[in-house]
Formats: structure tokens, sequence, C-alpha cells
């Protein structure tokens, strides 16, 4: 290569990292200006949504080609909470009477690790001018939850001192969540509208300190738009909705409202690699509900942010997508909150006419 094509050369792709950068932080202002609109503080029943902050990210409303794709990741998660979560926790699996006055000083530590499989179809025929797409995923993992702490219960004239270590484990299959979505392109825009759910089949026991199901069925339906320049590379994607809680029969607890956002942005340095950070924000905007509700209108919220790297490559006549990232949560309320890490790869058919990867359609997530 001359040194002139070569300097040229240089000088492209260090202007594509300035450009990605001035995205990235603007996409970081962003969420920050999200998060700090409100000073509420809000949890689920103990502290648990259904929504899993983050499963959307970048490419996230751009269309699919027709036929079949399989979407799996795996979602390793550490994190820990204080003496909020930990007695709703205690509370929630009989631990001790609610009605009673007590202080407790605990700490709650949980790991998680799973594999999530998602089979889907894209259909050729246009619905609403779009392109649609049902899928149903689920997954098979470990928890492995831990309490540690002193209870302190009064009784007048007497106070009672116990110290607690609880540990728990479980591993099996999570609940199934149908999906089913309808995405739109025009140019460089993308937009999307999503349905999903919860039917409550996984590993879950309400006397159990750890639990794969939530327990609870949920409905939930969002909006997604993904900006794609090819030709510059610059990639943005933001997805949010709300999810409707159904009652917990074995608990009579009904979490409220959850508002989620997730976001994603990314810089092509060249066809098949891009480097970026992604984010989510997540609150309960509801109040909890049902007899089974003793910790009162225990709300959540968390956010966080991270980098990404995605990788795009053939597979024969299929498109191949391979996505690492990562997320360091905090601003927690009454949530556990740590770090999360994901390997993302799916594939799915693609364009037939277009011999680029990056040009070719794909199913991501």
């Amino acid at each position: 290569m001359e040194w002139g094509s070569c300097k040229s050369h240089v000088f492209t792709t260090i202007s594509r990292m300035r450009s990605g950068v001035r995205l990235l932080l603007s996409a970081f202002l962003f969420v920050i200006s999200v998060l700090l609109s409100t000073n509420n503080s809000w949890a689920d029943e103990g502290g648990v949504s259904f929504w899993l902050p983050g499963i959307y990210g970048s490419l996230a409303a751009v269309p699919g080609q027709p036929g079949f794709s399989f979407i799996t990741f795996n979602y390793y998660d550490s994190v820990r909470a204080g003496a909020d979560v930990a007695r709703a926790r205690e509370i929630q699996i009989g631990r001790f009477d609610p009605t009673l006055t007590l202080n407790l000083n605990a700490n709650l530590k949980a790991t998680i690790d799973l594999q999530w499989l998602q089979p889907g179809y894209t259909f050729a025929t246009p619905v609403l001018g779009g392109q649609a797409y049902v899928g149903l995923g689920a997954f098979f993992g470990r928890n492995r939850t831990s309490l540690d702490g002193t209870l302190t219960a009064s009784v007048p004239p007497f106070n009672f001192v116990r110290s607690d270590s609880i540990s728990d484990s479980v591993t099996g299959w999570g609940d199934l969540y149908p999906q089913a979505n309808i995405k739109w392109n025009k140019g460089v825009n993308n937009f999307m509208v999503y349905l999903t759910g919860d039917i409550p089949v996984g590993a879950y026991d309400s006397a159990r300190l750890a639990n794969l199901g939530i327990g609870h069925g949920a409905i939930d339906a969002g909006v997604g738009y993904t900006y794609f320049d090819q030709k510059a590379g610059h990639e943005f994607s933001a997805v949010t909705g709300l999810t409707y809680n159904l009652p917990n029969q074995s608990t009579n607890y009904q979490n409220g409202v959850d508002w989620h956002l997730d976001w994603a942005a990314s810089q092509f340095l060249s066809k098949q690699f891009s480097v970026g950070v992604v984010g989510y924000v997540y609150k309960e905007i509801g109040c909890d509900s049902g007899s089974g509700d003793r910790v009162g209108c225990f709300q959540s919220q968390v956010a966080a942010i991270g980098p990404q790297l995605t990788f795009l490559f053939p597979v024969g006549t299929w498109q191949g997508y391979l996505n690492v990232k990562a997320y360091k949560e905090f601003a927690a309320e009454h949530r556990p909150d740590g770090w999360n890490a994901w390997l993302t790869f799916v594939i799915s058919p693609a364009a037939p006419s277009e011999a680029q990867p990056t040009s070719r359609r794909m199913v991501t997530k």
C-alpha cells in the first residue's frame, strides 16, 4: 500500500473514531439526565423484576431478513444488596414476623449464570408496512444467593438478637418469554414496536431464597429506535417500555408498573467490527400491593453503563453476529446492584443480494 493511501485510511479511521466518541458522550449525558430527572427512589418483590435490563442493545430496531433465526447469550450477574432488600427477602421466605419492631443489619449477595435460547421467525409478508417477528425465549441457569446479618427484635420489655446466615442455590429452567415485534426502515432511521411477557413455569418456590422463575406472569410492551448510518458507521439504539405485573398467587403480592430504557451506541471501525457503549435505566413507577405486601410501597431503581464490542461475519448463506458487553450498575435503590456481562451470538438469514456483512439486515438483542 502506498503511503498516501495508507495515510488517508488512517485519517479516515481517526475521523470516524472522533465522531463515535461524540456520539457516545451524547448518549451518556442523555441517560444521566433521565436518571436525575426525579428524586423518587423505588422495588419489586424482593428487588426482583420481570424485565432483564440490557436485553436490548445495538441495532435493536433494524429489520431482519425473512426466515428462521436463533439468538443465544450467556449472562453472568454478580450483585449485592443492603438491609432493605435483605429484610424484604427474609419477610418473603417467612424468617420473621414483619409486625415486630426490629432492626436488621444484613447484606445479601447473589451470582447468576444463565444461558438464554431463543428461536424465532421473521415473516416475508409485510405487517402494517413493517417486518414482523415472533419468537420464544427460555433459559437454563444457576442462582446462588446468601444472606448474612444480625436481627434485633423488640418485644417490650425484652430485646432479642439473632444472627442469620442463609445460603441457597437452584439450578434449572427459568420462565418462558414469548416475543413479538414489528420493525420499519426509513433510510438511516429504524423503528420498532414490541410485545413480550412472562409465562411463570420456571423453578420457583416462595419459601426459597434463590429462584430462577419470578412466580407470576407479566406483560410488557414498548417501542424502539435505531439510527444507523452505514457510510459513516454511526449507530445509536434505544428501546423503552412498561411492564404490568400480574399478582404472585403464592405470596399474594403484586409488583407495581415498571419502566425501563435500554440504549446502546457504537462506531463501526471497519465493515465487520464496531466498538461502543451500552447502558440502561430501570425504575418502578407504581407501588407494590396485595395482602402479601408487608413492606409498603417498596419501589426500586437502577442504572448502568459499560463497553461493548461487536463482530459481524458470514456463516455460509447466513449472517453471524457476535457481541460482548458489560454493565456496571449505580444509583440503585431497594434492588441488588453490581455488575453483569453478556456474550451474545445471533445467526439469521443474510441478504442474498448484498455482499458486505454490515449492510445485511440481522436479528439482534
